[in-house]
């Protein structure tokens, strides 16, 4: 605990310009490091896109739609929301995990960098990549499958995508202090693919079975995607204000456990 305390209480003051410098500097190499890691890149970027490009544009003629919405257009509220929670899963969860394997967190304490910058640099790591992963759908939605939406209903979109990327950063973090780093890709897997799903982003939730239907409402990524497609001024379902409550829920039970999570890996380490 003393090396802890010597530890912390040796980093220098520093001016706001340059605490903010720092802050800059770890965002814009976690970003990097992240875009030059195929396995995060490729799943993160491409998939959303392959699958919005096999299922919104080749198999579905133009003029389909689902509930007066385009099925273009629905997809990519959908899609999106598959996309950003990849993104925030896969760059905590997987992240988190592995560096705490390789002991790269302990450098970072041990460091003189402000505490918060490493965490501070994930988000906005988590919410670039969403904010490319939601472009990419609409401009192949506006330039391939004659989605058209207003300017206010696609910034409406961007941002409530993007900002609600945030809880699945929270849910990433907490996976990241309780799985190992072999295991963290699998395990995130397991949550990731299962909570798409069920929560009708692969297909409209109204033509998945009743028992799903039943389901749905209790899992985070639903709510995510209700707040998208209303938006766009598509059928939904609940009103917008439930789902950022049980959005924001979600998100403080996620962080408390990776409190614990980051208080457990200190105890271990100073005793």
């Amino acid at each position: 605990m003393s090396a802890a305390t010597t530890t912390i209480s040796s980093r220098p003051a520093r001016s706001l310009a340059s605490t903010l410098s720092v802050y800059a500097k770890e965002a814009k190499y976690e970003f990097l490091k992240m875009f030059r890691l195929p396995i995060y890149a490729v799943s993160t970027l491409a998939f959303p896109v392959m699958f919005y490009v096999l299922f919104g544009l080749i198999l579905n003629p133009r003029q389909a739609a689902f509930g007066g919405t385009s099925v273009a257009a629905y997809l990519i509220a959908s899609y999106g929301t598959f996309g950003v929670m990849g993104a925030a899963l896969f760059g905590f969860g997987v992240g988190v995990a592995v560096e705490r394997g390789q002991g790269w967190l302990e450098v970072k304490r041990a460091s003189p960098m402000p505490p918060y910058a490493y965490f501070t640099a994930k988000i906005a790591m988590c919410l670039l990549f969403s904010t490319l992963i939601v472009a990419s759908l609409l401009l192949l939605g506006f330039a391939f499958g004659g989605v058209r939406l207003s300017t206010l209903q696609t910034l409406e979109l961007l941002a409530s995508l993007v900002v609600g990327s945030i809880p699945f950063c929270a849910m990433g973090l907490a996976l990241g202090y309780f799985v190992g780093p072999n295991s963290a890709p699998a395990l995130v897997n397991c949550f990731y693919l299962p909570l798409s799903f069920a929560s009708g982003l692969w297909f409209p939730i109204e033509m998945m079975p009743k028992l799903v239907q039943k389901i749905a409402p209790g899992l985070p990524p639903f709510h995510l995607a209700q707040i998208a497609l209303c938006s766009i001024g598509a059928n939904h379902r609940g009103s917008l204000t439930s789902h950022w409550e049980t959005l924001l829920g979600f998100t403080l039970v996620c962080v408390g456990l990776a409190r614990i999570g980051y208080h457990r890996d200190q105890g271990k380490l100073y005793g």
